[in-house]
Order: structure tokens, then C-alpha cells, then sequence
């Protein structure tokens, strides 16, 4: 079942792919790998959970295991992934006789740790992420519909390729470090709906975005979820993080750029956009209160965060219900009454709500890019419980041992499956380095990148936070931006990939020739 639970992934991951050929909708895919791999998962629990250090903390914890002494204890997680334990008659006894499973056994245990224990925890998680990405579309669309982007769009004369790309690839980098890559990548991709008419045009300058956002979120504590991690957990600082990792973040971006100022040639085209609604149009007093309040709501997401240590899809929710309840104050006289016949009865279409007020908006909301990271983000979850990333995690370090070479395939191994658990692997495999555990090491000189700040931690929120670029499903910016313009897998193979590639080698290049001059 384990190996299975890898296959069924891979089935599912080239459906994904291969969504035009098959006409086959990404999201039906994703949710069917999802829950597909946690029925394998559940199925063939008794020959993975056993293996799990996690299954036997969370026995501990919970008082199933409390006769047993600390050091027993810890003897038995050392010697967990080498010893067949349904074999060992005294600690089969030992389970069967708990009070919590003694009528049912020790499968009962693996199903419950399963279903009750890693299924609630990571939806948790998953859950943060969903609501997070619907309130921050709901407030680009409500941004959108009152016009707040014609603003910006007037600004932005040109029409350029080359040029164009510049300027929205600096704003986007800049905007991922404040926001985050995520509502970076959704505001930027609905400001191109205004500026690009041609759909191939509005792939690619969508996908150089993904890259931006992506680098900008690199560099920056509360710009993707695996630097929160790692600024959270300890294991960097966030003046540091930011000192050494924005020039290769910066390179990352600008190499692509210079590549297509020599290959691309011509100008865009504009849509030619009718802002008039049915309601009447709005004033430019409404459209800048609304992209003020909106841009607002984005930015006072991380404050949110820091001030209350709260999860970020509360600020962002928090942020939608004030945006909601002034566009009801502002269009509450607008609205349109039932019609009502001589007879006194309903008309066949009552009610035709304004379309600037909330619950209208909603209705443009596209819920199955929500489905497809809903899928996405459960078969992630799946091997990551099963322990297939720890176990490759685990496999880097020993085959490799330099901390560049792993955090380079980490970074790879991102664009594939969801660089969260990844990032997590690796925090759990390695413990910030403290002088005197430095000293202990066998190998202190390799010990050393792994202190706090140290050139391993480093160079993982780099790798992590820019290597999702090389696949379009490879970062949350990626899919939301693939789900929003209904990108083709294949084609951003064909057209990016390579560009981002060469932009995340060059970065780790500028990183390792700053950390050599800098450390020696």
C-alpha cells in the first residue's frame, strides 16, 4: 500500500498535466487523488503506522503508553523504523490491553490515529489555506468590480512588452515581500485581465508573475509559508533572512527578464473594457475608497498576524467583513426591490441585487481553482503522514551531506509536491545548532550551517520559497494563477519552465559565491 500510495500519485499528477489532451478539469483529478490516496493510506495501515515515530508520540501523549518510562519509551522510537514490532509479542500484548482499544485491538488504534488524529490535523491546515484564498480573491474581485484596478491600469501607459514586463515583475516582487506570494499573484493576475487582451500574451506575463512572486516571497519572513515557518521556528532571523537572501532572489527574477528582453518583440494589446453596469457607473471617489480600503485590508493581513499571533486567514477574513459591510452601507440605497404582480405574487425573477454589493460578487469567485488546491493540498498531505517525504528527506542527507546539494533538490522536489511538508521534513530532521552542540558534533564544521541563521536555513527558504517556479502546480502562487487563467500544464512546461530553471540556478549561484565571501 505504501508504494501504491506513490503510484496513484503520480497517475493522478500526470492527469493533472495532462488536463487538454484528456479534457479532463484539474480540480476533478486533484480531489480524486486526494481522497484516493488517504483510502490506500487507511487501508494498509497496519503495514505503515507501526513505522511512524508520530503514531507512538501520539499514543504517548495521550496517556495510552504512560506506564511506560521515558528512556523505554525513547528506546522504542529509536528502534521503530527497524524492527518489525507486530512481531514482538510483549508490546502486542501492551496494546491490546489498553483500556481505549482492548474490546477491538491495535487496529483499531492505526484507524483512529489515522482518521481522528492526522485527517483533523491537516485539514486544519488545508482549511487556513482555503479560507485565506477565498477572502483574498472575494477582495480583488469587489476591488475589481467597483473599478479600483482602472486606476491603476490608467497609470500603466504602456504597452510595451518588454517594458510592460519589467514594471509589473519589480511591483510584483516588491508586493510578494509585504503581502505574500499568494494575494500578490491574485491581484496581479486580475490587473492583467485589464491590461492584456490576447489569452497566450496573458499566460505568459501570468506565469513571469508566479516567478516574481515567488522571489519576492523568498526574501522576505511573512512572504510564503515556509519562511513563516522557519521565522517562526526559530531557525532564522528576520533581518538576516532578509540581508541574505534578497540579491538571490533578485537574480532569480532579473535573469529570465534580460533572456526575454532579447527574444521578446511587440506590444500588447488592450481589452477594450465596457466599466458601465446595470446599476449605473461608479464615481472615481467610490473606485479609490474601495481600492484603498481594499490594498489596506491585503497589507494589514501580516500586521494581523504579528500583533495577534493568530492564523493569517483570520486577518484576511476580518479584512473582507469591514470591505463588506461599507460596500452595503455605500450601495444600500441602490438595491432593487421584489416585484410584486396585480395578484400580489412573486414575479419570476424577484430580486436583481446590485451587482457592486458582496453577495453578488461571490458569485464570480472561482471555486474549482478552491477545489483544486483542496485535492492538491489533501494527496500532499497524505504522503506526508504516511512518511514518503520524511523518508526522502531522509534519503537526501545520507547520499548527499552538503547542505547545497540538498537544499537544490528540496528546491526542485517543491515543484512537484507542496513545499510546506517538505520544509517541514527538514525542520524536523535537523535541531538548531546550539556552540555547544556544535562542539559535540562529530562534524563541526558541518554542524555549524545548521545554528540559527546558518548558511542550511538559509539557503532552504531561497530554494524552497523560488524552486516551486519550475512547474506552474508547484507553488500556491502557481496554482492559484493556473486556476484563475485556466493555465495549461503543458504549455507553462513548454514556455517557462526553462526560464524559471535557469533563474533559480543563477540565484543559488549568486548565494553560494555571497555565502564563500562572507564565510570563506
Amino acid at each position: 500500500m505504501f508504494i501504491a500510495m506513490v503510484v496513484v500519485f503520480i497517475l493522478g499528477y500526470t492527469a493533472i498535466a495532462l488536463e487538454h489532451p484528456l479534457k479532463i478539469d484539474k480540480a476533478a483529478s486533484a480531489l480524486l487523488i486526494g481522497v484516493l490516496l488517504w483510502v490506500i493510506y487507511i487501508m494498509g495501515a497496519d503495514g505503515i503506522v507501526p513505522k511512524l515515530d508520530s503514531f507512538w508520540v501520539f499514543l504517548h501523549e495521550n496517556g495510552f503508553m504512560s506506564s511506560m518510562t521515558i528512556p523505554e519509551f525513547e528506546e522504542m522510537l529509536r528502534t521503530t523504523n527497524n524492527l518489525k514490532l507486530l512481531e514482538k509479542p510483549e508490546l502486542q500484548t501492551f496494546l491490546d490491553s489498553m483500556h481505549n482499544y482492548k474490546d477491538v485491538g491495535i487496529a483499531a488504534a492505526y484507524t483512529d490515529y489515522i482518521s481522528h488524529h492526522q485527517v483533523l490535523s491537516h485539514l486544519g491546515e488545508i482549511a487556513e489555506i482555503l479560507f485565506f484564498l477565498l477572502g483574498a480573491m472575494t477582495i480583488v474581485e469587489i476591488v475589481d468590480q467597483h473599478q479600483g484596478f482602472k486606476l491603476i491600469t490608467d497609470k500603466l501607459q504602456t504597452t510595451n512588452k518588454v517594458k510592460l514586463l519589467w514594471i509589473l515583475s519589480f511591483l510584483t516582487f516588491f508586493m510578494s515581500a509585504a503581502l505574500d506570494n499568494l494575494t500578490t499573484t491574485i491581484v496581479l493576475v486580475a490587473l492583467l485581465r485589464k491590461l492584456i487582451a490576447d489569452k497566450q500574451t496573458r499566460w505568459f506575463f501570468a506565469s513571469m508573475v508566479v516567478l516574481a512572486a515567488n522571489a519576492g516571497g523568498a526574501w522576505s519572513p511573512i512572504g510564503d509559508v515556509t519562511t513563516i515557518m522557519l521565522w517562526i521556528g526559530g531557525q532564522i532571523t528576520a533581518g538576516n533572512i532578509i540581508s541574505m537572501v534578497i540579491l538571490p532572489s533578485l537574480v532569480t527574477m532579473i535573469v529570465p527578464l534580460v533572456i526575454l528582453s532579447f527574444t521578446m518583440k511587440g506590444n500588447v494589446k488592450r481589452p477594450v473594457i465596457d466599466y458601465a453596469n446595470q446599476d449605473g457607473t461608479v464615481n472615481t471617489k467610490q473606485s479609490q475608497l474601495i481600492l484603498f480600503l481594499g490594498v489596506a485590508s491585503l497589507l494589514f493581513v501580516p500586521v494581523f498576524k504579528t500583533v495577534t499571533h493568530l492564523p493569517p486567514y483570520m486577518g484576511m477574513l476580518l479584512g473582507l467583513g469591514n470591505l463588506w459591510v461599507i460596500t452595503e452601507i455605500l450601495h444600500r440605497g441602490r438595491r432593487k426591490h421584489t416585484n410584486i404582480d396585480a395578484t400580489g405574487e412573486v414575479g419570476s425573477n424577484p430580486i436583481n441585487p446590485n451587482k457592486l454589493t458582496v453577495i453578488k460578487i461571490l458569485t464570480k469567485v472561482d471555486v474549482p481553482t478552491v477545489f483544486f488546491f483542496l485535492g492538491i493540498l489533501s494527496a500532499v498531505a497524505a504522503l506526508q503522514s504516511a512518511g514518503h517525504l520524511r523518508i526522502l528527506a531522509g534519503t537526501l542527507d545520507v547520499a548527499m551531506h552538503n547542505i547545497f546539494a540538498i537544499d537544490l533538490v528540496i528546491g526542485v522536489l517543491s515543484s512537484i509536491v507542496d513545499n510546506v511538508p517538505l520544509v517541514a521534513g527538514a525542520m524536523g530532521m535537523y535541531d538548531i545548532m546550539t556552540p555547544e552542540m556544535i562542539s559535540a558534533a562529530a562534524d563541526p564544521a558541518y554542524a555549524k550551517h545548521f545554528m540559527q541563521d546558518g548558511l542550511f536555513w538559509e539557503f532552504l527558504a531561497y530554494c524552497a520559497g523560488t524552486g516551486g517556479s519550475i512547474l506552474i502546480i508547484g507553488s500556491a502562487a502557481g496554482v492559484a494563477a493556473m486556476g484563475m487563467e485556466k493555465i495549461d500544464f503543458i504549455w507553462y512546461m513548454k514556455k517557462i519552465s526553462l526560464l524559471a530553471l535557469v533563474g533559480y540556478l543563477a540565484g543559488a549561484g549568486a548565494y553560494y559565491l555571497q555565502a564563500m565571501l562572507l564565510h570563506g
